[in-house]
């Protein structure tokens, strides 16, 4: 089985930089050969991170969805021929909600238009009431709609989701030219400059820039903001301003020390946008927005973090604890059979209990079946146990075909861990790793798993963790429940590989 059965080496491999949440203004050395653990175990702990569903403000869908509701409801009610139930007119304003956010039209956006947005509301309207006119012929031939009745259903919705958009949006500008948000604008030279001055001169977006953080080679610039040349600087800026907005003038993964403040940003709940001053930023793998947004004729476009999907995240708990319930229950004669040799070879403590980094740096006690006498202050701070003399020979085995990792089926079902996810690692190196390697501490957007896109991939043990990171915060870029049903299915080919005398 392809489950992490020991911690990945710390080699001169790693990365060139500090890590997403914790990164200088300086890139660190890339050698480095070492770990040296600190003399007291409580010492450099992982710094937790900020749950971002709790600190983000709220984007203002609300009166938006009232909106197309109420539109749909009227329709429902007020146009001639249309004898349907009141249920039905519910049902109508639940389903045109779900076709417009299915459509990106709940999206933030810093110059909204209801007009632009006309093509997009026609036709999901249309799209709504074609449906419904095929469900009432199915049910009840004889009250089929008419053409004349279903053209002025769609024309009403479509005029009255049209209207009151736009009265929402003229509400929003007023409201932000009164109350504009604190913002950020990041990014090198003269893009960033006029960036920031477009916002300063149009309060009608809503951002009041408060600083100009550079990430080039130097900008003095123009004297309306002050420029933010550290790391530090510009943490200072996001916590004292109350920051919640953050402009960037070219992709964050453009470079290192740009992608370094995404994390800074994401912990204190701030909104991410890309302006594009020189008409030619791609954003790989991210979908442009229908309509487009402007802010002053600069195209841009709000970054959303995939993972932030609640509903999937819903599912694949849901999916997580009732496979390893099942697991648990399938896997109880082995586990007991695990616990009997462990007792007669190794004496009492059949479970080894270690303090772990969980989702948003929140630590759990992880459940392993114990292969060697450790002293648990070492356990917290020695990198490796491998070829460790102290370890049985019923350890060893354990260790070798990953059974030992069984009881965390129960950290599943409790949900301090997933099935899929990155590996969990120790506070005291997840503080080392994440001032070392760039986009470490971004792994624990996601919850942690018992095996991985990493581990399937021969990353486990001894291996790189600039690699291991890597291999981490793609699947949680790409992730999807389709991929996580293929890792369990390439591990459990693993494991069965390893059972049969295989690699």
């Amino acid at each position: 089985m392809t489950m992490d059965s020991a911690p990945a080496r710390h080699t001169g491999q790693g990365g060139t930089g500090r890590a997403g949440g914790s990164a200088g203004t300086t890139a660190v050395p890339r050698a480095v050969t070492a770990i040296h653990p600190p003399r007291r175990p409580g010492i450099d702990q992982a710094r937790p991170l900020v749950r971002p569903g709790r600190v983000r403000r709220r984007d203002g869908v609300v009166p938006l969805v009232a909106a197309d509701a109420l539109a749909a409801v009227l329709t429902a009610t007020a146009v001639p021929g249309l004898e349907l139930p009141r249920e039905a007119a519910g049902s109508l304003a639940v389903l045109i909600a779900l076709l417009h956010a299915q459509a990106g039209l709940y999206r933030p956006r810093l110059a909204p238009s209801a007009l632009l947005e006309l093509p997009a509301l026609a036709g999901r309207v249309a799209a709504l009431w074609c449906g419904t006119a095929a469900v009432v012929a199915a049910l009840d031939p004889r009250q089929a709609l008419g053409w004349s009745v279903l053209l002025a259903a769609v024309c009403l919705q479509t005029a009255l989701t049209c209207a009151g958009r736009g009265l929402v949006n003229q509400l929003r500008r007023r409201a932000a030219r009164r109350r504009p948000a604190s913002a950020l604008v990041v990014g090198p030279g003269a893009g960033a400059s006029a960036v920031a001055a477009a916002l300063h001169g149009r309060p009608e977006y809503g951002l009041r820039p408060v600083g100009l953080a550079d990430t080039g080679a130097g900008t003095d610039g123009d004297g309306a903001v002050p420029v933010l040349a550290t790391h530090e600087d510009i943490r200072r800026a996001v916590v004292q301003n109350s920051v919640r907005h953050a402009v960037f003038t070219r992709p964050p993964e453009a470079d290192e020390r740009t992608a370094a403040l995404v994390r800074l940003f994401h912990d204190h709940g701030c909104r991410l946008w890309l302006a594009d001053p020189a008409g030619t930023a791609k954003v790989t793998g991210m979908r442009v927005t229908q309509p487009a947004d402007q802010l002053w004729g600069y195209a841009v476009q709000p970054l959303l973090p995939r993972p932030s999907r609640r509903p999937e995240r819903w599912v694949k708990r849901a999916i997580d604890g009732l496979l390893a319930a099942l697991a648990l229950i399938a896997a109880a004669p082995v586990m007991g059979l695990c616990a009997l040799a462990v007792r007669i070879s190794d004496g009492p403590g059949v479970i080894f209990r270690q303090e772990r980094v969980g989702l948003y740096g929140r630590p759990f006690t992880l459940l392993k079946f114990r292969t060697l006498r450790a002293d648990e202050h070492e356990s917290a701070t020695r990198w490796t146990v491998a070829g460790d003399n102290r370890m049985s020979p019923v350890g060893s085995f354990l260790r070798k075909s990953s059974l030992d990792e069984l009881p965390q089926l129960w950290n599943v079902v409790r949900g301090d861990m997933s099935l899929v996810g990155p590996r969990p690692e120790r506070p005291f190196f997840v503080a080392k790793f994440s001032n070392v390697h760039p986009g470490y501490e971004a792994r624990h957007r996601m919850p942690v798993g018992i095996t991985g896109l990493a581990q399937i991939n021969g990353l486990r043990g001894d291996t790189s963790i600039e690699d291991r990171a890597r291999f981490d915060n793609h699947y949680i870029d790409t992730w999807s429940l389709w991929q996580d049903l293929w890792i369990l299915a390439r591990t459990a080919a693993s494991f069965f590989r390893f059972r049969l005398g295989g690699s």
